[in-house]
């Protein structure tokens, strides 16, 4: 497996507070994995520490063999990040938003490049229009390609969809996967489970800083089984596991509200390791 992430027993502590402990994980090239945890799991002291924003407190993190710590110019080198605040120059254009990055960055062929960008992302048309007049899903494309501008090896996805109605993101979830198809590994945080499921080859399940579940969705949620009969009291959804349809159907007979029988999913998974809901 040709790794281009790997962390060791990767630790971080703010005065008494363990954001991270333990961390070991091994990311090949060209795979998407999913960091999933409710809010404060450590997902983003993990993104921090893997793009140079943070040190660690214990462990070491290398992308493609550099160490974050020691060599943090080569890290930067390969990475692009797309945050989840959309903190474009709104009163330039796009080109301009894409011009900027490039230089700072010292991007070769740069108009090229951005014309590459532009219609990747479906903006030529849109090139020389002020981004202030954008639809939140156009800025969306244009903060991802505009990580994309330095020709990163490794994408950091924070939220990518965030705030974007069901037909905006899963045309966002087109280009995140053309993405992978280049060859370029991405990790994505994400409050959205079906996004998890839809686009990530592997998740890791961070909770209280460490990591409690890592495989593919379709294994963790094999492994759990069985199927969810949902209920409603007093204007509270209950959840109840059966290990098949018959215990399923014995389970909603005992109900006296209307119910919903459905296979196990991800945030079944999820709720079962942590004991919380994935906030949107």
């Amino acid at each position: 497996m040709n790794k281009m992430i790997v962390t060791d027993n990767l630790g971080k502590e703010y005065q008494d507070l363990v954001a991270l402990e333990g961390l070991s994980l091994q990311i090949p090239r060209g795979e998407i994995f999913g960091l999933l945890g409710p809010n404060g799991a450590g997902k983003t002291t993990t993104i921090k520490i893997l793009t140079t924003l943070a040190r660690p407190t214990r462990g070491t993190a290398r992308i493609q063999d550099f160490d974050v710590v020691r060599q943090p110019l080569q890290v930067k080198g390969l990475l692009g990040v797309c945050p989840q605040e959309i903190n474009l120059d709104k009163e330039l254009t796009a080109y301009e938003n894409l011009w900027i990055y490039g230089r700072l960055y010292r991007v070769s062929g740069l108009k090229k490049r951005i014309q590459e960008l532009l219609d990747f992302g479906d903006l030529s048309g849109r090139a020389h229009h002020l981004v202030k007049g954008f639809s939140g899903g156009m800025q969306r494309r244009l903060l991802i390609l505009r990580a994309l501008i330095s020709r990163p090896q490794v994408l950091f996805l924070d939220e990518p969809t965030v705030g974007l109605d069901p037909q905006v993101r899963r045309q966002l979830w087109s280009l995140i996967r053309q993405l992978k198809l280049e060859g370029i590994t991405i990790v994505l945080t994400t409050h959205y489970i079906e996004e998890a499921e839809m686009l990530c080859d592997r998740v890791g399940i961070l909770n209280r800083g460490r990591l409690i579940s890592l495989d593919t969705p379709a294994t963790l949620v094999a492994r759990l089984g069985g199927y969810v009969v949902e209920s409603t009291h007093n204007g509270k959804r209950e959840y109840h596991l059966a290990k098949d349809k018959t215990a399923a159907y014995s389970c909603a007979q005992t109900e006296n509200c209307e119910v919903i029988i459905r296979q196990v999913n991800l945030e079944d998974v999820f709720i079962q390791l942590t004991g919380e809901r994935l906030t949107q």
